[in-house]
């Protein structure tokens, strides 16, 4: 079971202040006083405790205590990289030489820089079996509204304006059909089949003179290889459009699978999953866009290009023949895509096909050793995500949303919860393939012991959390008005 500092406790440290007590002793000042500012600006009094340094130490030890970390605890929902990212990345990205550049030094005094970006553009194309790569869009949603732009500028340079229409299917990631319709097009939805595949009559009826492309996520959001893609592709050609891949899932098909050659013409990569930069909390990211031939021209600035100046230096900025543009202030958040080039050369063409090899492996050894247990909507192998359903056990009154409270008294955090929304009560869970053996062993042992609990005891489930700082919140006003900061009960002494 976890075991978590209480909220008394780190609010007791602070209600500790003794008039006099410091945690710390300044340096007498080496510069010389300056005037204050006006009285009207000014405090008389600051309350702040006043608290010995041990107890700062451990106020802050204690904070840090309540948070579920990847370094302390298992994610089974790898898709944010919830999942072991190397310290060797974050150590390169922290060298003086990166961390200490500018992003408005000349091409000729930043040239390591540059040459990392136009190593990392050819390593991104090789592997997605594409022909050229802007680094500048900063997340995977933003990476969507650029191959959408890129989609509709294709088309607008060709006078195909009557291309209003992109296809996506039920399954997508949420950010598809707003990206599409950012960028102006008018989104259709396209029914999956009994097997989780794109209905290919559903994708037929669509693939007309006014469809601009469609947007596929490859794995699915359920986990689950397309094996209509190839056929996808065809279809959406003959008629005219492109396919826009969502490279979300790109952790399943590292050295496996080349987007590419399977059809697409556009895909985004989230460095932030699949090329390990840590991401919980809502950033930062990247999502680089990949293109073939026919959208190059097309990419978003700037791009790095290796040919030489007057000045010496052989890697420069440039902008694409027809660019959609700027999509971010200078060239893509820099630390991000230095971890994702430590990424890649570390592991190497047979380390990242091993990623993808271990993530899939770990996905279908929870499925099966849990399907009997959760109900298996698509009862197949999976890729690097199993995607169940709670309606099993919320036939016996408990809902996912509550199963997954209870696994924080495990030690484990949630799944993902009711995504993807065509399956009822969903939990996805993505183990990465970073996790052991024992690990997984003892997730699994935790979903069959809560599973066991519903049945003899409902209403302890229901109750869950039982272990944790914070028990059960009001959903809602966690969301709408959350509580932040502490907040002092009494005076201080």
């Amino acid at each position: 079971m976890a075991s978590f500092p209480t909220r008394e406790t780190t609010r007791l440290l602070m209600d500790r202040s003794v008039p006099g007590r410091v945690g710390a002793i300044l340096p007498d000042c080496d510069v010389p006083f300056q005037k204050l500012p006006d009285q009207s600006l000014l405090r008389a009094e600051l309350e702040l405790p006043e608290v010995s340094e041990p107890e700062v130490v451990n106020y802050f030890t204690c904070l840090s205590q309540l948070n579920f970390s990847i370094d302390t605890n298992f994610y089974p929902l790898g898709s944010c990289t919830m999942k072991y990212n190397p310290k060797i990345n974050d150590e390169v990205a922290f060298m003086p030489g990166f961390a200490g550049i500018h992003p408005l030094q000349p091409a000729e005094q930043s040239q390591g820089a540059l040459e990392l970006l136009h190593r990392l553009q050819g390593f991104l194309g090789e592997i997605t079996g594409l022909h050229a790569v802007s680094l500048a869009t900063l997340a995977g949603a933003h990476g969507e509204f650029a191959g959408m732009l890129m989609i509709r500028a294709y088309h607008q340079a060709r006078g195909d304006t009557a291309r209003r229409k992109v296809a996506i299917p039920d399954s997508a990631h949420g950010t598809n059909p707003a990206s599409a319709a950012m960028a102006g097009f008018d989104v259709v939805e396209l029914a999956s089949d009994k097997n989780g595949n794109v209905d290919l009559e559903a994708l037929h009826e669509v693939a007309g003179p006014d469809l601009a492309g469609v947007m596929i996520t490859l794995p699915s959001t359920l986990g689950l290889f397309d094996t209509n893609i190839v056929e996808v592709c065809k279809v959406v050609h003959e008629a005219g459009g492109l396919v826009y891949g969502d490279g979300a899932n790109m952790n399943a098909l590292l050295g496996r699978v080349k987007l590419g050659e399977l059809g697409f013409d556009v895909a985004h990569l989230n460095l932030h999953k699949t090329f390990s930069t840590p991401h919980g909390g809502g950033g930062p990211g990247a999502g680089p866009v990949c293109v073939g031939e026919t959208l190059a021209p097309f990419l978003p600035a700037p791009v790095v290009i290796h040919q030489g100046d007057s000045n010496g230096a052989a890697y420069n900025l440039a902008e694409p023949e027809h660019t959609i543009g700027k999509m971010s202030g200078f060239h893509g958040n820099f630390g991000v895509l230095v971890r994702a080039y430590t990424y890649i050369r570390t592991l190497g063409a047979d380390g990242m096909k091993e990623i993808s090899g271990n993530a899939v492996l770990n996905a279908n050894y929870v499925m099966q050793a849990l399907k009997d247990t959760y109900y298996l909507p698509y009862d197949r192998a999976c890729m690097h995500e199993a995607v169940f359903s709670a309606d099993w056990q919320k036939s016996r009154g408990v809902s996912g949303l509550e199963i997954a409270k209870r696994l924080l008294d495990y030690g484990f955090h949630s799944p993902t919860l009711y995504f993807p929304m065509i399956v009822h009560e969903a939990l996805m869970i993505e183990p990465t393939e970073s996790e052991t053996l024992e690990t997984l062993d003892s997730f699994i042992q935790a979903m069959r012991d809560i599973d066991r609990e519903i049945s003899e005891n409902p209403d302890f489930v229901r109750q869950s959390p039982h272990t944790t700082p914070v028990s059960r919140l009001d959903e809602a006003q966690a969301a709408r008005r959350p509580d932040l900061r502490w907040k002092r009960e009494k005076p201080f002494l």
